[in-house]
């Protein structure tokens, strides 16, 4: 049976899991696209168009936005975001899920814009304590940058209510199976399963000709 890809997004607070847990459903399910973002900051050394990010001038990604090509977006540290919408769309056509690692505010551009096809999941860490010592054990951050992240946390785990599932991820493997669980039942929902009335209605002719 057919059904239309869903979006699955995925939003945590910097240092709950959000990106590991992403990687690890991309190894469960690798017809899952990810989500690749368009931005108008320079490419990084190594970075290649396409794979990272989409590389857009500042002209062509608001070109972009005003011709409604764009689910989401936003301007972080003087550099724009954003999710673009042709192949999201192509990919709900071949019923492939497409998973998202962006913040609330993306979240909630994109379910208005996707409505009936978005699940959203937002991860919590155990404890602050927990959260910022795998921020430090990261060892890529000054103590000025953690300290930033972590203000910022308070305000995104504020919005965990507009979420349909929270996970608390005390334990990774556990809540990797806790995300797998989701997901499965999600697809199985009733109302994503356009050839359902078919088949039934294939069953009440088995029925009548008995």
């Amino acid at each position: 049976m057919q059904r239309k890809g869903l979006l699955i997004i995925l939003s945590s607070p910097s240092g709950a899991g959000k990106s590991t847990l992403a990687k690890r459903l991309m190894l469960w399910d690798q017809t899952l696209r990810f989500s690749v973002s368009a931005t108008t900051r320079a490419p990084r050394p190594g970075e290649q168009d396409g794979r990272e990010y989409f590389f857009r001038s500042r002209a062509a990604f608001k070109a972009m936005v005003t011709a409604g090509e764009m689910l989401e977006h936003a301007e972080v540290f003087g550099n724009f975001y954003g999710s673009p919408k042709a192949p999201v769309e192509k990919a709900m056509a071949e019923g492939r899920d497409t998973l998202f690692d962006i913040d609330w505010q993306g979240g909630q551009q994109i379910k208005p814009a996707m409505s009936g096809n978005v699940v959203s999941i937002f991860i919590l860490p155990p404890s602050i304590a927990e959260l910022e010592r795998r921020l430090r054990s990261r060892g890529q951050d000054s103590d000025e940058v953690i300290a930033s992240r972590m203000a910022k946390s308070e305000a995104e785990i504020s919005h965990w209510a507009e979420y349909d599932y929270v996970l608390i991820n005390n334990d990774l493997d556990q809540a990797e199976a806790d995300l797998i669980t989701i997901l499965k039942a999600e697809r199985m929902r009733r109302d994503r399963q356009p050839d359902l009335s078919d088949f039934v209605r294939g069953l009440n002719k088995e029925f009548e000709t008995r």
